[in-house]
């Protein structure tokens, strides 16, 4: 990074303490806000500015220039976000008077409709798994936890045994913040968790290692980015075309609930959402099969269905 002011230094090691030990934020989070405040240290330095002697006009500069960088809107959103929390923090410990970020527009989001598989192709991509490979029964499981549970990946990776009450039927879940919350595990998952047992029951685990749920075949616990893999490979073998994640069955999970009468606040706590109004951006009602309930339910349209 650029050389700063030592005052600047100060702020940002500061701001960063601030985030880990008094928001605390999980180490991914943190390292994306660290990334966008450098890069936002480096204009102002650039621009022979300090952070507290910046303007509305120079924020409005500032997004012009990440703009014409060819960022996306949902990145600048999330650059922005870091930048008004920088300023709240600052407004906070008395680093300025006012908030100069207080009249920034935030920009357009288009609106985006993630991929949403179907049961049946959630059913698909469990049938299209070899069973008899070491890893099959583990991945399996993977699967339909992700899809019947509504797990972040992050969490899934995290997941210990001692989180398990499968008398209980629950999961205990660390989600964002290192916030915990309960989740329901239905019959189909805990059968699936329990002949995945068998196998890891077999396999030489690492020492500290013991814990997670699920292992790599070193006796590891698995990365995010082996999941992403995995799941791609197995939606491929499947013959699913959409661009699908683990994130994919994350939302599935959420649309098959709604779909299913689920009230949002229950599906806003099953998720770990702190706001409502994220559920409400998360959730996705396919639309066809609106268009679809409305003809056949509404009161115009019976007669003219013959119904």
């Amino acid at each position: 990074m650029k050389s700063q002011s030592p005052s600047s230094d100060r702020l940002r090691l500061r701001y960063l303490r601030y985030l880990k030990l008094e928001c605390n934020y999980s180490g991914n989070t943190l390292q994306a806000y660290e990334h966008d405040l450098d890069n936002y240290f480096h204009w102002l330095s650039d621009h022979h500015l300090t952070p507290e002697s910046v303007t509305l006009p120079d924020l409005e500069h500032y997004v012009t220039w990440v703009r014409e960088t060819g960022r996306s809107a949902n990145s600048l959103a999330r650059m922005l976000s870091g930048v008004r929390s920088l300023y709240r923090f600052m407004l906070m410990e008395d680093y300025i008077a006012a908030d100069p970020t207080e009249l920034l527009e935030s920009p357009t989001l288009g609106e985006h409709l993630p991929e949403v598989l179907s049961t049946e192709e959630v059913d698909r991509m469990e049938a299209a798994i070899d069973l008899s490979q070491w890893q099959g029964q583990r991945n399996k499981t993977i699967i339909e936890l992700l899809f019947s549970c509504g797990l972040r990946v992050s969490e899934l990776v995290s997941l210990r045994l001692s989180d398990l009450f499968l008398d209980e039927q629950f999961l205990r879940v660390v989600g964002k913040g290192s916030k915990e919350r309960l989740v329901p595990i239905s019959e189909s998952a805990i059968k699936e968790l329990q002949m995945w047992f068998i196998d890891r029951n077999r396999m030489r685990i690492k020492p500290g290692e013991e814990d997670y749920v699920f292992l790599n075949r070193r006796g590891n616990h698995l990365t995010r980015t082996m999941i992403l893999i995995m799941i791609k490979e197995t939606a491929a073998l499947a013959g699913i075309k959409k661009t699908i994640s683990p994130h994919t069955l994350r939302h599935s999970f959420a649309t098959e609930l709604l779909k299913g009468g689920a009230d949002l606040r229950v599906i806003q706590t099953m998720l770990g959402h702190e706001s409502i109004r994220t559920t409400e951006i998360y959730m996705h009602v396919d639309t066809t099969m609106l268009r679809e309930e409305i003809l056949r339910h509404h009161p115009r349209n019976i007669g003219k269905n013959g119904q």
